[in-house]
């Protein structure tokens, strides 16, 4: 695997610190901005709703720019909005800085899902994204508990410092490594979606079309992965959202182990996209198949044994790996089906999996409020997951169908 894919993952490891610090900050950034706790709460929201909308707008602008300098122009801009909420004194401008780095994080992250897939061997798609999803699950692990001991020892500043100066390297390593060809361009520059464009795409920024991007964006078997991506992600990050008040409500899990079990949740996770990584490539259909039954199935169990504190603790593991796992081998799906689309498809799949991320919690809550008890969100990411095995057998089924009326002799 190419050295600059991994120095992509780095620049994904501090802006997905960003996007989940948060959880360990919102009551220091409350009483620092005299704000409640649910208005700081809101951040989280503002990121996420950034996420969805950026995902595909700014994979759209970037197009008429080399890989290089969208990657650059939008790190940059997220280094400076994490300066400038670090100094703000206003709510409403922490507000604003949160969408921007949504949308700026949004465009990296479609535009370096292009780039690492373009930078690695044509069959190891899924090696490539699982380093970059390694950032995301490497930020839980690690990323968002040393946030929180920043916010508690330094204050909630220091985090936003923190992620900023991480930026510095990533930056520097992108302007040093990674080739210029336009996103939309395979790695000889060669245009994926233009059959006219011509080689040397690094001598000057030339992207795909937009329009041509889209056209390729709209076969089912995009807009199925597509959705079951935002289930899957969505029966996770309900049950992620919520689980200090299950561990600590249900299983009697005291407070103070919480860190402990959102890094092991993380460790999980990383475990996933590593096996995601390795397995992704050659056999797919048979770890998402597999993948998806187990995962259905232990989000049922971790709702049944939710009561005891060693079953719990062992779910949230193995949930997390499962998760994982099964979400980036679907992400992997997107990018190969969305051959001659790379940078919408990335977009596109990164905006599926942030509607997941904004939908899972708000079910997840509306269970809690509706006064279905504690353990209602581990039931609704069964039931996500569960509706994702449906709709996977319902759009394999018409599949068969059609090639059986193909092969039918007239």
């Amino acid at each position: 695997m190419p050295f600059a894919v991994y120095l992509l993952g780095l620049a994904v490891f501090a802006q997905g610190t960003s996007e989940f610090m948060l959880s360990g900050l919102v009551p220091g950034i409350a009483a620092d901005l005299g704000v409640s706790i649910p208005a700081a709460g809101l951040l989280t929201s503002a990121f996420a709703a950034g996420m969805v909308v950026g995902a595909p707008l700014m994979a759209a602008l970037s197009l008429r720019l080399s890989r290089r300098a969208a990657l650059l122009a939008f790190l940059i801009v997220f280094l400076a909005v994490h300066v400038l909420g670090a100094v703000t004194t206003s709510y409403e401008v922490l507000v604003a800085t949160r969408v921007v780095a949504a949308l700026a994080n949004a465009g990296f992250l479609a535009v370096a899902l292009a780039t690492a897939v373009a930078l690695a061997p044509s069959d190891a798609k899924g090696r490539a994204t699982s380093v970059l999803l390694g950032g995301v699950t490497l930020a839980c692990v690690a990323g968002v508990p040393g946030g929180a001991l920043l916010g508690e020892v330094w204050g909630w500043r220091s985090a936003f410092w923190a992620v900023a100066l991480a930026l510095v390297p990533a930056i520097v390593a992108v302007l040093k490594s990674v080739p210029g060809g336009a996103p939309g361009a395979s790695s000889d520059g060669t245009s994926a979606v233009e059959t006219g464009a011509s080689s040397g795409g690094a001598s000057r920024p030339r992207g795909g079309s937009v329009r041509g991007e889209l056209r390729v964006l709209r076969r089912p078997r995009l807009l199925v992965l597509l959705l079951l991506g935002a289930l899957v992600n969505g029966a996770t990050f309900c049950t992620f959202t919520y689980l200090a008040p299950v561990l600590t409500g249900a299983s009697g899990i005291g407070s103070s182990w919480m860190p402990a079990m959102l890094a092991l949740f993380g460790a999980g996770s990383f475990a996933g996209v590593t096996i995601s990584g390795r397995i992704a490539d050659r056999r797919p259909v048979p770890l998402l198949v597999v993948g998806g039954l187990a995962l259905a199935a232990g989000w049922a169990a971790f709702a049944l044994a939710a009561g005891a504190a060693v079953p719990a603790i062992v779910l949230v593991l193995v949930q997390g790996t499962l998760s994982f796992a099964v979400g980036s081998t679907l992400i992997t799906q997107v990018l190969y089906a969305a051959t001659g689309a790379p940078t919408m498809g990335g977009a596109f799949a990164t905006a599926a999996f942030n509607v997941g991320a904004t939908l899972g919690p708000g079910l997840g809550g509306l269970a809690i409020g509706a006064g279905l008890g504690l353990r209602s969100p581990l039931w609704v990411s069964a039931a996500m997951v569960g509706l994702a095995l449906a709709v996977a057998g319902i759009a394999g089924l018409r599949v068969r169908l059609n090639r059986m009326e193909v092969e039918v002799p007239r």
